[in-house]
């Protein structure tokens, strides 16, 4: 004690918390430490989760705002959170039909006839705004059920039945919109303003952020409850709270971004609120375990006592109706409907925008959240080609060049996982 400083002797307090910030930063050290020891070893299991897909998006940021400074402009950002929406919706459905290992072919129809369902009602009918909508997305959720009902029960593999579909509700869009081909929407009605309104307000995006964050730590601290309680291995506290941290980082500083052009766009408000929902549903219920297991070996449900008719017209009818609601969503953007909604490159978009985020095509592997990354991606690359004016034939180059690449990394993975015991 004789050769302690007279400052430390004197205040006992500043000792403390000299202590205090030693015992977090070895906390912090230690949650670090062990996180890149788990994904070390994931890594070498072939469990690559969103690693890839997330190089990608940085570097296709990277690579564009060296090109064009305005890229990550906050303008131009929050355009890209509300572009993403209607064909992420879609692509959050395929994820979905993606882990029982198969593919749904008529979502752009689907979501074509939901908008031209909305537009007949409320334009040329004159229904309410809000029935129409109902209307349109029970549309979508019908025909999912139907296309669903007979995978389960006919055993015909599902992108078959899809495409007849694909066809069929193609041919009733057409047929709904009749001769006017074109319907323009009320461009100050409840439709428009899905993509057109903004929270102006500062302090609604940074309230979103702060619940996100909370629920963040809450739904983490839950699970480690509970795994504890049952003896099952569980994330050190520290752990989850570097989590939460990290989480904390992304949402104040999305929230930052935005509120320096219009604030809080509703359209993606509403998209993540359906991507964190739809992900407790598959992560933390019988539901979505199901799906989960019914992607892993079908045979295998059938001998647990599954009912894998539920679940694959379930999940047809999942993949019907956000294919709807992205459909609503893609016709406020232009506040119009036409003859071509639901074409195009749409369903080309939504697939490639869940197997990009890290869907595997052989079921069983994947989150909602894959959606929204790889939706990211494709949208970022569109985005960044408009930007330096280069042609549309280049951007499907090189998404279709991200799209091979994310398939064959999804095989190696594979067969990776398989040499460890792991598929």
């Amino acid at each position: 004690m004789r050769d302690m400083p007279d400052e430390t002797r004197a205040d006992p307090a500043a000792a403390t918390a000299e202590a205090r910030q030693r015992r977090t930063g070895w906390a912090v050290t230690r949650a670090v430490a062990g996180w890149i020891a788990v994904r070390r070893r994931r890594l070498s299991a072939g469990e690559l989760g969103h690693l890839p897909v997330t190089l990608v998006l940085a570097a296709v940021w990277i690579i564009f705002q060296c090109i064009n400074s305005t890229f990550l402009s906050p303008r131009n950002l929050s355009n890209l959170g509300v572009d993403i929406v209607g064909t992420g919706l879609i692509a959050v459905g395929i994820v979905f039909v993606l882990l029982l290992g198969e593919l749904d072919l008529s979502v752009g129809s689907i979501s074509g006839l939901a908008a031209a369902v909305f537009a007949v009602l409320s334009v040329n009918k004159g229904v309410p705004e809000w029935l129409a909508l109902i209307a349109a997305v029970l549309t979508g959720t019908v025909a999912g059920t139907v296309q669903g009902y007979s995978v389960a029960r006919t055993r015909v593999p599902a992108f078959v039945v899809t495409l007849a579909g694909l066809l069929t509700w193609n041919g009733l869009m057409l047929a709904v919109l009749g001769t006017s081909g074109t319907v323009n929407l009320d461009e100050s009605g409840l439709i428009a303003h899905l993509t057109s309104y903004y929270f102006a307000n500062a302090a609604v995006a940074y309230a979103v952020a702060a619940c996100a964050t909370a629920l963040v730590f809450l739904a983490s601290y839950l699970d480690r409850l509970r795994r504890r309680e049952v003896g099952m291995p569980h994330r050190p506290l520290h752990t989850i709270w570097v989590r939460t941290g990290v989480v904390a980082v992304i949402a104040f500083a999305s929230a930052y971004v935005l509120n320096q052009f219009q604030g809080l766009p509703l359209a993606l408000l509403i998209f993540l609120a359906v991507v964190a929902g739809l992900d407790i549903v598959l992560r933390r219920t019988p539901y979505g375990r199901q799906v989960y297991a019914l992607g892993s070996s079908v045979e295998a449900a059938r001998r647990a006592s599954l009912s894998v008719t539920g679940v694959q017209t379930a999940v047809l009818a999942v993949s019907g109706t956000l294919a709807a609601t992205g459909g609503l969503f893609l016709a406020s953007r232009i506040t119009s409907v036409s003859q071509n909604s639901g074409s195009g490159v749409l369903l080309l978009n939504a697939i490639a925008a869940a197997v990009i985020g890290g869907t595997s095509l052989f079921g069983g592997r994947g989150t909602t959240w894959s959606a929204v990354l790889g939706m990211l991606v494709i949208q970022s690359i569109a985005s960044g080609m408009a930007l330096t004016d280069t042609p549309t034939a280049l951007q499907l180059v090189i998404t279709g060049g991200v799209l091979f690449a994310a398939v064959v990394i999804d095989s190696l993975s594979r067969h990776t996982q398989q040499a460890h015991g792991r598929a």
